[in-house]
């Protein structure tokens, strides 16, 4: 079977995805999630003009140089507006906040007056609409300011409940259920006999997952037997799980009986080998109510597919706009020999220049169980296949890993 494109394989992982289910769910749960439908102001902000600073609110045609003398004939407050209009000749003490009286249309600042008893001596000239927050000069109500696919920051809390919204719709959170394969597998703070090594990936997965916004489910580690890995797998669905993701046993050995298992189980596999370096191994499918990613084993190779499929995948189904990682362009650090045909994903360090530019210089060790290469580097370098050699100074691609 032929090596499929990255670009193929990834547009299928993504096609025809429609968003999950929609739920409401109060402003202090709603940080991260995405919005299922356009939202609208309740409310014009500020409903009225208010005052900008603490000062004395007054008509500015009353004072128009500086030296003018007005009678104070009140005080506003937030939230304690003045019970009269302003007439020629008065100004009213104004703080932060507080209502322009009916009549007023400026305010001077506190620092460029002097009280005289009842009185407001004027040390500056006042200017229409000097120090005035206009009403609706934040939005209108019925203006739309958040949009349907948007995943919300805390600033868009803060700007939805300001709008007077308690509470919004979003797209349920996707559940990913993550499982590892492996007789050689061992938990973390454990001593490895002879030939095991220390789970590792889980815990990349989980947390790419959870910071995409999904809830994950851990179905611990299978061993190396068609009945344990199937038996596992069905535990993705008593989960309801949306998205399962296997890592080892991608491959076509002997004790690789991911594929199989997945198939008994009802998946439908529609590759299970691509034209990338690390990740070669990778599988997808997709059963009835979930789909399955199959991650190759090394956690290289695991960690950059999980970046570049299984993250854009999430977002789908969490019904963001954009779901697909950016890519930069980056200036060569070193010189990359000639590629065969696959495309490569290079471990790099990557630092801004002076002049603003990208310096991407991969590092020199590229194997895919090297984890510390992999947690030094802040992106990847993309060689298309068949790329010619590309000396060091030379134009690339990247693409940003999180931090």
């Amino acid at each position: 079977m032929a090596l499929m494109p990255v670009s193929e394989a990834l547009a299928i992982v993504v096609a025809d995805i429609a968003p999950l289910s929609v739920e409401m769910v109060p402003l202090q749960d709603a940080w991260h999630r995405v919005l299922a439908d356009d939202i609208a102001a309740r409310r014009t902000q500020p409903p009225v003009a208010m005052s900008a600073m603490d000062g004395y609110a007054l008509r500015s045609a009353d004072a128009s140089q500086a030296g003018t003398e007005l009678e104070v004939i009140g005080e506003v407050a937030a939230g304690r507006p003045l019970a009269r209009s302003i007439g020629p000749g008065e100004a009213a003490r104004i703080f932060t906040g507080g209502v322009v009286p009916q009549g007023a249309d400026a305010v001077v600042i506190q620092e460029d007056t002097i009280t005289v008893g009842s009185r407001v001596i004027l040390n500056q000239p006042a200017r229409a609409g000097r120090h005035i927050r206009e009403a609706g000069v934040d939005f209108r109500a019925g203006e739309i300011l958040l949009r349907r696919g948007k995943r919300l920051s805390e600033r868009d809390l803060s700007l939805a409940a300001g709008m007077n919204h308690a509470a919004l719709p979003v797209w349920r959170r996707p559940r990913v259920a993550i499982l590892a394969t492996g007789d050689e597998l061992v938990m973390p703070g454990t001593e490895p006999a002879p030939g095991q090594i220390v789970v590792s990936n889980s815990y990349a997965l989980h947390a790419l997952a959870r910071a995409e916004g999904a809830e994950t489910f851990d179905l611990g580690v299978a061993a190396d037997r068609l009945e344990a890995t199937t038996g596992h797998i069905r535990r993705a669905a008593d989960v309801g799980a949306d998205l399962l993701i296997t890592t080892g046993g991608a491959s076509v050995g002997d004790h690789d009986l991911v594929k199989p298992a997945l198939e008994a189980e009802g998946f439908n596999m529609t590759f299970w080998k691509i034209a990338m370096r690390p990740g070669k191994p990778m599988m997808f499918g997709r059963s009835s109510q979930a789909r399955v990613i199959g991650l190759p084993g090394n956690p290289v190779s695991s960690y950059i597919c999980a970046w570049l499929f299984m993250v854009p995948l999430i977002r789908a189904l969490a019904g963001r706009d954009n779901i697909h990682h950016r890519r930069h362009h980056a200036i060569l650090g070193s010189e990359l020999p000639a590629n065969d045909g696959r495309e490569d994903y290079l471990r790099a360090q990557c630092v801004e220049q002076a002049d603003g530019t990208l310096l991407a210089t991969p590092v020199r060790l590229q194997d895919s169980s090297l984890l510390g290469t992999l947690a030094a580097a802040q992106a990847l370098v993309i060689r298309p296949p068949f790329a010619p050699p590309a000396p060091a100074g030379s134009l690339c691609e990247i693409l940003h890993l999180p931090v």
